[in-house]
């Protein structure tokens, strides 16, 4: 392993479709590891929607094609298990199970990374982005975020809990080696299982809302005339002058009151605003559409 690829040597399987688990074994393929993608016949449906993104996220892994409803499909992944160290799903539990995964699992002391929507009982329980939000109050009726931030931060969440679990493997590894265990490797020892909730992950998000700091009206929602959008001569900034010393620089330089400053920053073009920022050391920034 060297400073810059942290991973290699790392030999993951993802099972993952749709966003979390791309996202997670994107990061991880970031960090050195050799990530191979299992897709059903059918394909990845991000591939299907936003192809684009879907090479964004995949490049650089090793593709395979595998219908896991046969025995033969069954076989080819077991094969691909028994050289890995890791294991990323993003499925319901009782799917899982049903693909005899758990068993394989601890056939091969893997690590395995769940991607799941609900805990507990509900674990079986369908749901998606938008309704882990919804259950969260991040986001408001009426409107759709333009973010999946429950599906991004549990693909964090994966990759964080990845790392968790290799690091778990390895002391396993380095304790069997130091007891002399003829099975250092650890493979026949058990698998490691990390699960990821996405509706823990909305639940995580959702802290600045929850505790009123970005709800509409609340300091990162508008509540101040320091920290919000303005319509400038021919576009939109976004000014962030929170603290107290950007506050009073603004405030001496422009004014200090929603109106005066929405009247001021229409007056004047989006470059002029920008350059005014990089000469007075300010935090204001275009605001880019699209």
């Amino acid at each position: 392993m060297t400073a810059s690829q942290p991973l290699s040597g790392v030999t993951v399987i993802s099972l993952a479709v749709n966003l979390p688990g791309p996202l997670a074994a994107a990061r991880l393929h970031a960090l050195g590891a050799r990530v191979i993608k299992v897709e059903p016949p059918i394909g990845d449906p991000l591939n299907l929607m936003f192809p684009a993104y879907y090479q964004e996220l995949t490049a650089g892994q090793e593709i395979r094609t595998i219908d896991l409803k046969d025995d033969e499909g069954i076989d080819q992944l077991r094969m691909l298990l028994a050289g890995a160290d890791l294991l990323l799903t993003s499925m319901r539990p009782r799917a899982a199970a049903a693909l005899g995964l758990p068993e394989l699992v601890d056939e091969h002391g893997l690590v395995h990374v769940e991607i799941v929507g609900f805990a507990g009982d509900r674990a079986d329980v369908p749901g998606h982005d938008l309704t882990y939000q919804a259950a969260h109050s991040t986001l408001l009726p009426g409107t759709m975020p333009t973010v999946p931030v429950a599906d991004v931060l549990g693909g964090e969440h994966a990759a964080l809990q990845a790392l968790a679990g290799l690091h778990e493997l390895e002391t396993r590894r380095t304790a069997a080696q130091g007891a002399g265990d003829q099975d250092a490797n650890g493979q026949h020892s058990g698998g490691i299982v990390r699960r990821v909730v996405l509706d823990q992950a909305a639940e995580w998000a959702a802290g600045p809302a929850r505790h009123k700091m970005s709800t509409p009206g609340g300091p990162l929602g508008g509540g101040t005339p320091f920290y919000r959008t303005y319509s400038t001569a021919d576009g939109h900034i976004a000014v962030a002058c929170l603290e107290p010393h950007f506050a009073k620089a603004l405030a001496s330089l422009v004014g200090s009151e929603h109106e005066e400053l929405e009247k001021a920053f229409a007056a004047e073009p989006t470059a002029y605003w920008i350059d005014f920022a990089a000469e007075h050391d300010l935090p204001i920034e275009r605001v880019a559409l699209g």
